[in-house]
């Protein structure tokens, strides 16, 4: 019989909400001059608040409920997407040395920076449309499972209050309220899950004892190229270009390294990033396989794959340490909706309303900036009941739709930065070109049941997605290159210090000058530990 939060859980829970608001009001009481200081906290953020504020962004419900799930139902493959870590470390090593260097605040800005003002357009609006019809509303929404079906209450009620209560510190504290908030949070996520992680090891009789309640090949990640739904060399492609874009182009993690003090913290705090990305795998997905070894033993007993984590934490941690881990998946929903909030309200006041009205005060910006977050609010609460009525098939195309956004943004990106050679109408043709296949993909996957199995159409929508994802990479590649080579040039002032190929000379020895020795070491060690972890999942 599954029990619910007694009274020390439920003061556990409270004590965090107000350690949480505490912090926040701090925050919010420190001066806010300008748009540098609302939307980058001035740039003056340290190592350590970079690196748990990308880690607590990234971590959110799907990470509750689709890893742990992915560990008890079978899916061990998808484990590759938790080793992004040396995706992380690209981002402080190769990306963030060109966005500090220009003084962007967002990535459409570096864009128009290093193409045209159409390109900024483009990602600008494209990624406004996909934060609030997919981040937002799948946050909102899959947080509101999490919190109804762990704290026992009203959906809708733990939903608004959690949107709610997020929402009001972003907006008033902007993104200092969010990286030291998230800051906190990543120590609560890693200390709850890390606890149910350790308990769940030990009533299973350690790793020995939950191998031995699992069927032989189980924990498997590296299938044939044959199997239908995972096969390997896809999967690593996929995950690496769908990696690139959320790790080092998406605006909803870099815009936390792109508020540190220099490129030096930037870089560290990209690097501490990388070390707590590791985590998930052993605070999620191992709670996820421990729950089915344990459900074989028939020591625990769950309907569904995705009820993993919930049963584990609530029929085997104790008094207490229950009330932690859920303020530990409060955190994780909350610090992920005032990542998107921010970078919403950061992407419309200075790429749409700032482009517009270029003379605007900083004063009025700032109220921009505030109205922008509470309109993405509201609109994110208006989602919910779209969202609770659609499909649970179309729910799963939201959450995996970045498969068919990520590689034309990845290619341009990549491109332009390793090739000088790219120029604005080669990124804009593949932004565009790349846009029109990615909805025809997703029409034709949607409705493929009304099709001719034997037609192209058919084919092409039914195509594996991490095959189709890696093969439209490419195509995406040859659309960037062929435009770019069929027209002119771009000039050498445009692309002056923003590609490898026009660094001078300056410029390499003060990044050289920015890490040690100590910096490449950890980050060694990071990469040395991706690749046990890839080698110890084989079988």
């Amino acid at each position: 019989m599954q029990q619910g939060f007694d009274t020390l859980d439920w003061s556990v829970i409270i004590g965090y909400f107000i350690l949480l608001l505490g912090i926040a009001f701090w925050v919010i009481k420190q001066e806010t001059k300008n748009t540098e200081d609302y939307f980058l906290a001035g740039r003056s953020i340290g190592w350590f608040v970079v690196g748990a504020s990308i880690f607590a962004s990234n971590i959110g419900s799907e990470h509750v409920v689709g890893l742990a799930g992915a560990g008890a139902g079978g899916k061990i493959p998808m484990l590759i997407y938790e080793l992004h870590a040396w995706l992380v470390l690209a981002l402080g090593w190769v990306f963030l040395p060109f966005y500090l260097r220009s003084g962007v605040f967002t990535m459409p800005e570096f864009l128009e920076r290093r193409f045209n003002s159409k390109t900024r357009w483009f990602l600008t609006t494209f990624s406004l449309l996909a934060y609030v019809m997919t981040k937002v509303s799948v946050t909102i929404y899959a947080g509101g499972i999490v919190i109804s079906s762990l704290l026992h209450i009203d959906f809708w009620f733990g939903a608004l209050i959690t949107v709610i209560l997020t929402g009001a510190y972003t907006i008033l504290g902007g993104m200092r309220a969010v990286v030291y908030t998230e800051a906190v949070q990543t120590i609560l996520i890693v200390i709850g899950a890390g606890t149910l992680t350790y308990i769940g090891l030990k009533e299973a009789g350690g790793w020995s004892g939950v191998k031995a309640n699992l069927p032989e090949g189980y924990l498997n990640m590296w299938r044939p190229n044959s199997d239908p739904n995972f096969p390997w060399l896809p999967l690593v492609i996929t995950s690496t270009i769908v990696g690139t874009w959320y790790w080092c182009t998406d605006q909803y993690i870099v815009q936390r390294a792109l508020a540190a003090q220099n490129i030096t913290e930037g870089r560290r705090g990209t690097i501490f990033g990388a070390l707590l990305k590791l985590m998930p795998v052993f605070l999620f997905l191992i709670p996820g396989i421990v729950a089915l070894s344990l459900k074989n033993s028939g020591q625990l007993q769950y309907d569904t794959a995705d009820q993993a984590f919930a049963t584990l934490l609530m029929q085997k941690m104790p008094s207490g340490l229950r009330g932690l881990v859920g303020a530990g998946l409060l955190a994780a929903l909350m610090s992920s909706l005032a990542s998107v909030f921010n970078s919403c309200s950061t992407l419309f006041t200075v790429d749409v309303y700032q482009k517009l009205y270029p003379e605007t005060e900083q004063s009025k910006l700032l109220k921009v900036g505030r109205i922008a977050t509470a309109i993405v609010v509201i609109l994110g609460i208006l989602w919910i009941p779209i969202m609770q009525n659609i499909s649970g098939v179309l729910y799963e195309y939201l959450q995996s739709v970045q498969s068919y956004i990520a590689p034309p943004i990845a290619a341009v990106f990549l491109l332009g930065i390793f090739f000088k050679r790219i120029n604005s109408q080669g990124a804009m043709a593949t932004l565009l070109v790349g846009l029109g296949v990615a909805i025809i993909r997703l029409v034709l996957e949607l409705s493929k049941s009304s099709l001719d199995p034997n037609g192209f159409l058919f084919a092409f929508g039914n195509m594996n997605f991490l095959t189709f994802a890696a093969w439209f990479f490419l195509f995406c590649i040859a659309v960037c290159v062929g435009v770019s080579l069929l027209t002119p040039a771009p000039s050498s002032e445009q692309v002056k210090g923003l590609t490898f190929g026009t660094l001078s000379q300056e410029q390499k020895d003060s990044n050289r000058g920015s890490y040690s020795m100590g910096d490449i070491v950890v980050s060694l060690i990071i990469l040395g530990i991706v690749a046990y972890v890839m080698i110890s999942f084989r079988g």
